[in-house]
């Protein structure tokens, strides 16, 4: 009740106070100098009241004014009245100019010099300008000098209602769920100019069905003042759109399907497409395909289109045509998302009957990829499987399929395939930095009938491995002044990788150990990858040493990392003064024996040279004459058998005869022992047929060897054959203990260890044996 009077008496108020601005300004006039629009006599009156006491008179301005106000959008035959300017200094004897200057002075507001009355000249907009601020001033009219200083004041602009309520963010759009209830609320946040309105729209009818009708149009209407009369309105629409539920079950189209497929379709292949419709949108639509009964259910599966909602029938096993020519299934269609609130609305779920019809067909072989693409690291080993191939024969006869390498795209013959099951291996080692890219060709032919033959090809990529070390891009050469300064750059150089990081290339510099403290360079790494060398010190000089070796360490950041030692040659040279290098020969600097260096290193490296040839030739000597045979006192009996024939190296032409391995076309049969000759004889074996021309030797050792290991007629003693080439006159001497002049108990067999991987089983079982007999 208090609310509804406060509104009454803002109805009733309102006018009044509109009127009263609008009228008040018309009437205003500036008030009177009271001291000057007194009489003269007055003064003299008041001094009369009390001859005792002395009237002070304080001086006034001619006028004082704060504000004027003229109402917004006003429109009219004559211009609307502002308000008057007057000052008591016009003697009414028109000698008194008035002068308006400030916003909108002489176009907007215009005085009347005589009078001082202030129109406004146009319609003003409260929204565009709230007020405007002027300067007034009163001047002689005759000579234009000022009257009295001139006064500021402020035309403000009264607002009426001229601006309708509008919409910002209009046209609106709300939702809701379809079969909601009655009442069911929809908020709306409606913006205005100035404020903003929650709106709250509520359902009106039960069950909406969103299949039906889907959106709803509503007009919404604002209106100010309360809605009262003389009030501005504006509209704006809402559009609601029902929200869809699970409230639809799914339908096939029809309820037989028929399917015909060739025998020869590929596993996994799309045979047939099924389709239940469901008026429902979204996950509401959903729906799940299963086979629920037939004869061919472990044959064929079904799985649903997340595109298009069908169920794709697809083939999990081969057909037969001439074991069973068709099929018959049931398939289910229901929906995912079931919503609890219509499940009393019947099964969300329908049936239908899918007939396939085999149909015979002879083809070739089938791929399982119609291209493939393999990868190997370029470090992978020989042998290694780097994929597969797979095809099948779709015919009846189910031929087996042997696959094979088209030899014209891989002319270096660097992989192979199994030509059973189709795996790919690597026969020759790959560089990626040779050939990234290699492509070839799998041919996969059917035994039983050689023309039916099916091709595809295959592209290998081969994977960067950081194999390759860094090194200096260029060999780099630096010259040193003599009159350098300390901490001088001397070179700057740079290093270069064979291999391709993913991130690019870092490199790690650093001096060797030893060098790290050395005193007359340093290195310092740039930002650019590249290496700095700097010297630390001056007074370098040719007389002292003319070339400085700086051992530089270059590390990649591979993993694992990859390094290499580069030196760096640094030559001391005359350079002038402004670091021009002129002379770095330092033949000009004679030695007090009268001798170059340079002639006095090759006299050195002559010396060293004869010292290298006599040692070498002594020690030949010293090898050529140990004896051949041990002696009877060092012969050892027990499970070693001695035999006099011990390959020679290369200096042996008795033992093993090279000619085999240099034409291994020419051995046809068996080749005879040239060692102890064997109590029993056997009849020869049967030779291999000849080998073509161009087998590699180490392929005809290993057949040779796999011969020997399962001949059933070899006699059942130990044999030496020499396969390699170390023997008489090799600087290693031999490897046999026979002719050792020294017992096991007086040898030390520690050296083992030190020949490298190939003799560390050999190194551990001596040690162990020592081991026992010191227990």
């Amino acid at each position: 009740m208090p609310e509804r009077l406060t509104e009454m008496l803002m109805d009733v108020w309102t006018p009044l106070i509109i009127l009263w601005i609008t009228v008040l300004p018309s009437i205003y006039m500036a008030p009177l100098n009271q001291s000057q629009a007194l009489p003269s006599g007055s003064s003299m009156g008041l001094n009369g009241l009390n001859g005792e006491q002395r009237v002070l008179n304080r001086s006034k301005r001619g006028w004082v004014w704060n504000q004027m106000f003229v109402l917004e959008e006003f429109s009219g035959p004559e211009p609307i009245l502002v308000g008057r300017l007057h000052t008591d200094l016009d003697p009414g004897i028109s000698k008194i100019k008035y002068i308006l200057s400030g916003d909108g002075a002489g176009t907007i507001f215009v005085i009347n010099d005589k009078t001082g009355d202030i129109h406004a000249m146009k319609r003003l907009d409260r929204e565009e300008k709230a007020e405007y601020t002027l300067t007034a001033q009163a001047v002689d009219r005759d000579t234009n000098k000022p009257l009295e200083p001139p006064s500021e004041f402020i035309i403000k602009v009264q607002d009426i209602n001229d601006n309708a309520p509008e919409f910002l963010d209009g046209p609106y759009h709300a939702t809701v769920p379809e079969m909601s209830i009655v009442g069911r609320n929809l908020t709306i946040l409606m913006i205005f100019l100035f404020p903003f309105i929650l709106a709250i729209i509520k359902t009106a009818l039960p069950n909406m069905d969103r299949e039906a009708k889907e959106d709803y149009f509503v007009v919404i209407q604002a209106k100010d003042m309360g809605g009262h009369m003389g009030g501005l309105s504006g509209t704006t629409t809402v559009t609601i759109t029902l929200i869809d539920v699970n409230d639809n079950p799914p339908k096939f189209a029809q309820s037989l399907y028929h399917f015909p497929v060739m025998e020869d379709v590929a596993l996994g292949e799309p045979i047939g497409r099924v389709k239940a419709n469901d008026m429902d949108v979204g996950e509401n639509a959903k729906s799940s395909y299963d086979i629920i009964e037939g004869d061919g259910m472990d044959l064929f599966e079904i799985t649903p289109d997340a595109q298009t909602q069908d169920g794709i029938i697809r083939l999990r096993k081969p057909l037969d045509f001439e074991t069973k020519k068709s099929y018959t299934l049931k398939v289910e269609a229901a929906n995912v998302h079931i919503d609890p609130r219509f499940i009393s609305g019947g099964p969300f779920k329908d049936t239908a009957t899918v007939k396939i019809v085999v149909e015979d067909a002879d083809e070739p072989p089938v791929f399982s990829s119609p291209t493939y693409l393999l990868e190997v690291h370029e470090n992978a080993a020989i042998n290694s499987v780097i994929g597969q191939v797979t095809a099948h024969d779709p015919d009846m006869s189910s031929s087996p399929i042997r696959f094979s390498i088209d030899r014209h795209t891989d002319l270096e013959r660097q992989f192979n395939i199994n030509a059973d099951d189709g795996k790919i291996t690597l026969a020759t080692p790959l560089d990626r930095e040779t050939n990234m890219w290699h492509n070839i060709t799998i041919v996969a032919t059917e035994t039983r009938n050689h023309s039916q033959v099916s091709r595809v090809p295959v592209a290998i990529k081969v994977l960067d491995v950081n194999d390759n070390a860094p090194e200096f891009a260029s060999e780099h050469e630096a010259f040193l002044c003599e009159n350098g300064k300390p901490g001088q750059v001397i070179q700057t150089v740079s290093a270069i990788d064979k291999d391709d990081p993913k991130n690019g290339h870092f490199f790690l510099y650093s001096l060797l150990p030893e060098m790290v403290n050395n005193p007359n360079f340093t290195i310092k790494k740039n930002e650019d990858n590249t290496l700095g060398i700097l010297a630390k010190h001056n007074g370098f000089s040719r007389q002292k040493q003319e070339v400085y070796l700086l051992p530089i360490i270059i590390s990649d950041s591979g993993n694992p990392p990859m390094s290499s030692t580069s030196t760096l040659t640094i030559r001391v040279c005359g350079c002038s003064n402004d670091g021009i290098v002129q002379s770095c020969n330092v033949e000009a600097y004679v030695l007090p024996i009268g001798l170059s260096m340079g002639a006095l290193i090759a006299i050195l490296a002559c010396i060293i040279l004869l010292l290298v040839i006599v040692v070498l030739f002594v020690t030949l000597r010293r090898h050529k004459n140990e004896p051949l045979i041990i002696k009877d006192d060092e012969d050892v009996r027990e499970n070693i058998i001695r035999y006099d024939d011990e390959g020679g190296g290369e200096e042996d032409t008795e033992a093993f005869d090279i000619a085999t391995l240099q034409n291994p076309d020419g051995i046809n049969g068996f080749l005879p022992r040239k060692d102890i000759k064997p109590d029993l004889q056997f009849m020869p074996r049967q030779g291999l047929a000849p080998v073509p021309n161009g087998v590699d030797v180490d392929e005809f050792i290993n057949v040779r060897l796999h011969e020997a290991d399962n001949d059933p007629t070899a006699p059942p003693y130990d044999s030496i054959q020499i396969y390699g080439y170390e023997g008489r006159g090799s600087v290693a001497g031999s490897l046999s203990s026979l002719e050792s002049s020294t017992s096991d108990s007086d040898q030390n067999f520690d050296y083992l260890s030190e020949w490298g991987p190939r003799f560390k089983r050999l190194g551990e079982l001596y040690s162990v044996g020592e081991s026992d007999k010191e227990t």
